[in-house]
Formats: structure tokens, C-alpha cells, sequence
């Protein structure tokens, strides 16, 4: 590969659900409080960088998983969500803030406009498309001036707010770091302007490549450079044969009935992203490698991530190298069920792989803020 550079692997945290079977109940296990501080320890432990915790209605609530699993956890990362249009800037960023100094600086922020607009009228919003999208360009021109520091009074076409502010800041400053998701041309204008991490789901090489180009071309017109990664299962065994199985059992109880209650699902979607993902599957369990390795079965049944790298270690290794030289540096995986993946994915692809997994509190500062006085400001500090 040609100097590939290093990069950063981080884990999922199923709260939708986690099995050893995909569209079934068969296998299945109760996501509670247990298992899921299971998961985030092992991979705390393990030494991923994060983990992402999913959004939405069929999820339990991101912020609250994550403040119940920061305890249990050391230096793990935590990658949530914020819903432009479903919160408000300065609410987002008074949680970021309260989250990111209690957990140390172990804050990742994921911004998510939503694709389902089924959902999303579901908790209040009836904008179209390139709306929410324009919704969640001002939020973050909102949420990222008062992360900063400064007080902001802004009048959009959609959010005003007068005299906002954060009183207690975060320690990573100016902010912790967005990710962002979003394959429409509106999405990826967004990304250009205010994002720090383009997020892709599973395509092709080609495909990536494209994307990120796209992604460059319009982060350069902003003056601005952007780092990439990419969202994906993994099925890695000893043998490609063993891999090879093993994808193909998980999808045994994926029948035509299941295929097309989950297409009718999906079909309620207006993400250009999710419509990608779908068009990597066609609708069977045959026929699903869609590029060397790349396997789409976990598409047939559920949105977002529907690909899988399917392999040994040295052949998967190969391909998120593949994908690192496109430039992506951030791979957030997962693999069925997530207890044991998380540690198969530790034994057999980290050993390959140019990891490098900085401390969380290595760059942060810590203002150490007095009480505040009448609500509005904070003693001088002597000396």
C-alpha cells in the first residue's frame, strides 16, 4: 500500500438490537444495561478509539446510553448524535459541554439530520430534504460559535436566538469533533462548510473515491480540509471459508417475506445515502458481493451500514487499507453480535493495521471555572 497513514478504529454499541442472527429472534439477545456496559468495557479495554451510539426512534436515546456507560468506562470515546431540528442549538451544546468535562474530554459528536421523514414528522419536523439540511446549517453555525466561546444572536430562516451562550465550556476546544454523514449534494455543501469528519457507509472503492472527491473539491471552495471515515461491519475469520460461512449463517433466517417487509420500510427513506446502500442490494442472498469482499446481506434487512467486509485478517486488512489510501483514517465498525466481534476484530485486524489511538485528555485544557455572579459572569482569578 502506499504509505498508508495511521488510523483510528472504533466500535458500534447495538441498542437496536444484537443477535447472532439477522431478521430473526432466533439468537437474539435482551440489549439492556448489562450487555451493553459489556460491550463498551471489552472495548475500552481492548483499546478501540470509540464507539458510535445510533439515533433515532427504533434506538434507545444515545445521551442517556452514554452517560449510563461513561462510569464504567476509562478512556473510551463516545460518539453521539445531535438532531438539528429536533433540538435546540443551545440545548445541544449545553449537553456537549456537560458531557464532554465530565467524561474528561470523551466526547465525539455525531450530526444527524434524519432520512426517514416518516420519523422525523414523528417528533415535529415536516421540512422536505434540502431543508433540513439547510436547518442544520444554521444550527452548526449556532452550536459551534457558542462552543467557541463566544455569545451569539442570530437570526436564520429557520432558528433565532438572542444573546446565546455556553457557561460552562467543554475542554475540547473549540469543540469536540463533528461527524457527519450526508451523500446528497446538499449534505456534502453542508459537510464542506462545517463538519471535521465525513462519514461514508460501505460502498466500492470507486464509489468512496468519488465521494471523497467530491467532499475535497467542495471543502476547498470553503478553505477547508476535511479528514474521512467510513462505516462497516466485519465478518473476519482464520480462513476466508470460515468468513464466507459464517456471513451467509447470519443471513439464514432472511427469507423473501423478511426482504421485502424491510424494502417497504426503507422505501419510506428520502437519504440519498440510504438509497446508495440500497442500490447494493438486489433483493436476495445471492449475489451479494458487490465489490472484492464486500458483501450487501446485512442491507437486505436493515438501513444505514448494509455492508460487511467478508474475509480473512490478512484480506480485510488488505481492504480497509484500500480504503485508507482514498483517505479514510476512521473506520467504525461492527460484526454480529458485538460482545464477542469486538474481540475477534481485536485478536486478528489490529495486529495488521497502522492503529494509532491517542489519549482522549492529552490536548485539553481545563479552565477551572469559579461559580458565576448574578448569572452572568465569574470572578477574576488572583495572582
Amino acid at each position: 500500500m502506499k504509505g498508508t497513514k495511521n488510523v483510528e478504529i472504533s466500535w458500534f454499541i447495538p441498542t437496536t438490537g444484537d443477535g447472532r442472527y439477522l431478521g430473526s429472534e432466533v439468537g437474539s439477545r435482551v440489549t439492556d444495561l448489562a450487555y451493553l456496559t459489556q460491550i463498551a468495557q471489552a472495548v475500552d479495554n481492548l483499546g478501540y478509539h470509540s464507539v458510535l451510539l445510533p439515533t433515532g426512534n427504533s434506538c434507545e436515546d444515545s445521551w442517556v446510553i452514554a452517560s449510563a456507560l461513561l462510569p464504567a468506562t476509562k478512556r473510551l470515546r463516545f460518539l453521539v448524535a445531535i438532531r438539528p431540528g429536533i433540538m435546540s442549538p443551545t440545548v445541544a451544546a449545553r449537553m456537549a459541554s456537560t458531557f464532554d468535562r465530565l467524561s474528561g474530554g470523551r466526547l465525539l459528536i455525531n450530526v444527524v439530520t434524519g432520512g426517514d421523514p416518516h420519523e422525523a414528522a414523528a417528533d415535529g419536523v415536516f421540512l422536505p430534504h434540502d431543508e433540513r439540511y439547510a436547518v442544520t446549517d444554521e444550527f452548526l453555525s449556532i452550536w459551534r460559535s457558542i462552543m467557541a466561546g463566544e455569545t451569539s444572536s442570530f437570526e436564520g430562516k429557520y432558528l433565532h436566538v438572542k444573546d446565546a451562550r455556553v457557561y460552562y465550556p467543554a475542554l475540547q476546544q473549540p469543540h469536540p469533533t463533528l461527524y457527519f454523514g450526508g451523500s446528497s449534494n446538499a449534505g456534502i455543501e453542508l459537510a464542506a462548510r462545517q463538519v471535521d469528519v465525513y462519514l461514508t457507509w460501505g460502498e466500492p472503492p470507486a464509489l468512496v473515491a468519488e465521494k471523497i472527491a467530491r467532499v475535497r473539491e467542495a471543502a476547498a471552495k470553503q478553505g477547508r480540509t476535511l479528514r474521512f471515515g467510513i462505516r462497516l461491519h466485519v465478518i473476519v475469520r482464520e480462513t476466508n471459508e470460515a468468513a464466507w460461512r459464517d456471513a451467509n449463517d447470519l443471513i439464514r433466517y432472511v427469507n423473501k417475506d423478511v426482504v421485502e417487509r424491510a424494502r417497504q420500510g426503507l422505501a419510506k427513506f428520502d437519504s440519498e445515502g440510504q438509497r446508495r446502500m440500497a442500490e447494493l442490494v438486489r433483493g436476495s442472498a445471492e449475489n451479494l458481493e458487490v465489490s472484492p469482499n464486500l458483501w450487501s446481506g446485512i442491507g437486505l434487512v436493515r438501513s444505514g451500514a448494509g455492508t460487511a467486509l467478508v474475509g480473512d485478517a490478512e484480506t480485510v486488512a488488505q481492504r480497509m487499507l484500500e480504503y485508507a489510501d482514498l483517505g479514510i483514517d476512521s473506520f467504525i465498525l461492527s460484526g454480529y453480535p458485538h460482545l464477542e466481534e469486538a474481540y475477534r476484530v481485536k485478536e486478528l485486524l489490529f495486529p495488521l493495521l497502522p492503529i494509532h489511538h491517542s489519549d482522549p485528555a492529552a490536548s485539553i485544557h481545563d479552565r477551572h471555572p469559579a461559580d458565576f455572579v448574578g448569572n452572568e459572569f465569574r470572578p477574576v482569578r488572583n495572582g
